[in-house]
């Protein structure tokens, strides 16, 4: 049973008790004061025709029975009586009867004398009566004072009360029901959103999202399930970007690994035949050396990445721009053989650093960047201290990177011309390496191409604190 459904039960039990109760005991209520009222009345009435006879009788010894009657008929013809019928009685038989007959019951209880009994008689089809009897002791004689009041009229009003109840309870239910329902499914509609966004969710469709129309409660809980939808997507996105990254790493791995294995097992081969001169068999056992040389470097390269990943990083305090000219010093003479200047602007400053991965950084940045410059050009480093570390900018006036490159240049095996980074001996690990000790100094690594000239910078941030 849907909950708008329940809820829609629920409100009219709710009405109904409450209403019915209410009304109920409203009605009941206003009928037994009516009730007493007339009773209070009628027993008045009952009293005075009992203080008329005790006069009239007191006057004689005996019982004037002509005398009462007399009395009788006077008391009948008062306006405002409150009786509708009315009989005196003795023990030898009827002395007075009003006109207005009232066919008063004969099983009835014949009072003791100085008591009044009372009670209401359905008469069916002839009303309801308020019967007062009562009887008193009067020169010898019991007399006995038996009338009726028609109260027909306050059973008839409490039968109309109870249909215009009724009435008024019907409209009210239609209405509750109505206004419930309505209610229910406004309230229940962003649940219906959510459920909805669930099963899109549950199917794939990681973007479905749940508008939300309120400040409430519920809109509260669609807003934190937009954000957990979000997160989700996000998180569902960097997995599949990271089973990519895997099948090109196991890709690039398998296909790195196949040309050196290629070319041992061919050279191999040749030198297990026998057939090859003296001159090419040192030409083998020359490209032997050269791939089973560039198995070891790739190997140790992996190496080198997976320990980066996985140990502990204990920093020390150091002088990045220290560190930054002895690299300088060491690579201008080597670099100026291709023509390329290395220049170098570092701000003076100490930061906590780990040295010997920070040197690594370095180099490979600088590695890439005189690989990029075939024909010359300059390489420069600038180096500024920050609260929580150190920014240091490698500049080249090489190439530049491609703008599609940009994004994976730090991924396991990629190279932006593969044929060109081959041929100088790369495998494309240096600038995985570079993110992975980047990270552990809870540092950021950016490339992107110069807007003031040809070329590229990487902008590498340390921030492991500084004292």
């Amino acid at each position: 049973m849907k909950f708008r459904i329940k809820m829609t039960l629920w409100m009219l039990a709710v009405l109904s008790l409450l209403f019915g109760a209410g009304g109920s005991l409203l009605i009941s209520g206003f009928f037994s004061d009516s009730l007493e009222r007339e009773k209070d009345a009628a027993f008045a009435s009952y009293r005075m025709a009992w203080s008329a006879l005790q006069i009239v009788n007191g006057l004689s010894p005996y019982l004037d029975e002509e005398a009462i009657v007399q009395t009788m008929d006077q008391l009948c013809l008062q306006d405002g009586a409150a009786w509708t019928a009315l009989r005196l009685t003795t023990g030898d038989g009827v002395l007075f009867e009003s006109d207005v007959r009232y066919p008063f019951p004969e099983d009835r209880v014949q009072p003791e004398p100085g008591a009044c009994l009372s009670r209401v008689v359905d008469g069916g089809a002839g009303g309801h009566w308020l019967l007062l009897s009562g009887a008193v002791k009067t020169n010898g004689e019991t007399l006995y004072l038996h009338t009726a009041h028609n109260i027909s009229d306050l059973y008839t009003m409490r039968q109309s009360q109870q249909r215009t109840y009724l009435r008024a309870f019907s409209v009210m239910a239609v209405l509750c029901a109505a206004a419930s329902y309505t209610m229910s499914r406004l309230l229940t509609a962003p649940l219906v959103g959510l459920s909805r966004a669930s099963r899109a969710i549950a199917s794939g469709e990681f973007s479905s999202r749940v508008p939300i129309r309120s400040e409430d409660e519920i809109g509260a809980v669609s807003q934190d399930f937009n954000l957990m939808a979000e997160q989700m997507e996000k998180t569902v996105r960097e997995l599949h970007q990271a089973v990519e990254r895997q099948e090109r790493f196991v890709g690039s791995f398998a296909h790195e690994m196949k040309t050196p294995m290629t070319s041992l097992i061919g050279y191999a081969e040749l030198l297990q035949s026998g057939t090859l001169t003296p001159a090419e068999q040192t030409e083998a056992a020359g490209y032997v050396y050269s791939e089973s040389r560039r198995l070891s470097n790739l190997s140790r390269k992996l190496l080198e990445l997976l320990v980066v990943k996985e140990q502990g990083l204990p920093l020390t305090e150091i002088s990045p721009a220290d560190m930054i000219r002895e690299l300088a010093d060491r690579l201008r003479p080597l670099l100026a053989k291709r023509k390329i200047s290395v220049s170098c602007e570092c701000q003076p400053g100490t930061c906590r650093l780990e040295p010997d991965l920070t040197w690594s950084l370095l180099m490979n940045l600088a590695d890439n960047a005189q690989k990029a410059m075939e024909q010359g050009g300059e390489l420069r480093f600038a180096s500024e201290m920050l609260p929580d570390g150190v920014r240091v900018r490698v500049l080249d006036t090489g190439r530049g990177i491609p703008e599609e490159a940009l994004a994976h240049l730090t991924e396991a095996f990629y190279r932006v011309d593969k044929a060109r980074s081959r041929k100088q001996g790369g495998f494309g690990l240096g600038l995985a390496l570079c993110q992975e000790i980047a990270a552990l100094h809870n540092g950021s690594l950016r490339f992107e191409n110069r807007a003031d000239a040809p070329g590229s910078c990487v902008t590498v941030e340390l921030r492991g604190g500084r004292s």
